[in-house]
C-alpha cells in the first residue's frame, strides 16, 4: 500500500510504501467499539460513595417509645427512611476498568489506522516540525492539507515545539507514535502523521505478538548446550546402589549367628 507525502503547503512530494498489515487490514468495527468503550471507562474515577445505615454516625438510642404516642414505631436514627440516615443500594467506590487482551488492542489500533487510510482521513506530512512553537503556523499547515476541523498530529518522537503549537488550537492534539491509542484517533476527524511516525507505527503495531519472543543473547546459540546441571552430574558419577551400601539383612538372618545356617 502507498501513501502520498505532502509538504506544509499541501503540495504532493512523493509516494511511500507502508505495511499492509498495519494500514491495509479490514477494519473490525466490533473490536474498535470494544476497545474504545474500555478505554473511556478506564478514565472514569469511580469515587462516588454513599454510606449504609451501618456506616452512618448516630446514636443507637430509640427515637421515641414504642407505644402510646399514636405515631409509627421507629428505632434507629440511622434508618434509611429518616433524614440523615443511610442510603439503600447507593453507589460505592469502584473501578470501571476492563481487561482487554493485547492482541485485541493491537487489532483495534490497526483497524482504526486502516479505516483512516481507506477513507482519506490519514495525511502524511513531512514539514510539521518547527524550531519554535507557533500556533498560527501549525494552523496554516493544517488548513492547507484539509485538516482544519479536527486533527490528531502524530510525530515519531516527542516534539515539544509542535505540542506547544497545538496546545491553543481547538480540536487539535499532538501525540508521539508510542502513545497512539484508539480513543484519540476516533475522537479526531483527521490523522496527520509524519514519515517517522509511520515507521514507528509499523514497528510497534506490525506483526503478530504471538510469534515475538525475547531475542537470544549474542553468542549463546553458537556455544551449544550449557553446562550439565549439578544434579545430573552427581547422578552420573554416583556408584551403583549395590556398591554404595550393602543390602539390608532380613530379620531371620540378623537373628542367626554368623556362620550358622539351616543345613
Amino acid at each position: 500500500m502507498k501513501l502520498t507525502v505532502r509538504d506544509d503547503g499541501g503540495k504532493e512530494l512523493e509516494q511511500i510504501e507502508v505495511a499492509d498489515e498495519v494500514f491495509g487490514v479490514a477494519p473490525n468495527q466490533v473490536v474498535i467499539h470494544q476497545v474504545y468503550v474500555a478505554q473511556m471507562n478506564a478514565r472514569r474515577s469511580g469515587v462516588a460513595n454513599t454510606k449504609t445505615r451501618g456506616q452512618v454516625r448516630g446514636s443507637t438510642a430509640k427515637l421515641r417509645r414504642q407505644k402510646g404516642l399514636g405515631r409509627a414505631r421507629v428505632g434507629s436514627l440511622r434508618s434509611p427512611v429518616l433524614t440523615g440516615g443511610g442510603v439503600v443500594f447507593g453507589p460505592t467506590t469502584r473501578s470501571y476498568s476492563q481487561s482487554i487482551p493485547k492482541r485485541v488492542k493491537r487489532l483495534a489500533i490497526r483497524s482504526v489506522l486502516s479505516a483512516k487510510a481507506l477513507d482519506g482521513s490519514l495525511v502524511v506530512i513531512s514539514g510539521i516540525a518547527a524550531d519554535t512553537p507557533s500556533a498560527s503556523q501549525l494552523r496554516r499547515t493544517l488548513d492547507s492539507i484539509g485538516a482544519e476541523r479536527s486533527a490528531l498530529v502524530v510525530t515519531g518522537e516527542p516534539d515539544r515545539a509542535t505540542f506547544l503549537s497545538a496546545r491553543n488550537l481547538e480540536k487539535t492534539m499532538v501525540l508521539p507514535a508510542g502513545y497512539l491509542n484508539v480513543a484519540d484517533m476516533v475522537n479526531h476527524r483527521h490523522l496527520v502523521m509524519t514519515p517517522e511516525a509511520i515507521r514507528a507505527a509499523e514497528a510497534l503495531w506490525g506483526g503478530d505478538p504471538a510469534i515475538r519472543r525475547r531475542p537470544v543473547a549474542a553468542g549463546v546459540a553458537e556455544e551449544g548446550p550449557g553446562p550439565v546441571p549439578v544434579a545430573a552430574a552427581a547422578s552420573d558419577d554416583a556408584p551403583a546402589d549395590s556398591e554404595a551400601k550393602p543390602r539390608r539383612r532380613s530379620r531371620r538372618a540378623a537373628a542367626e549367628p554368623e556362620g550358622e545356617s539351616d543345613a
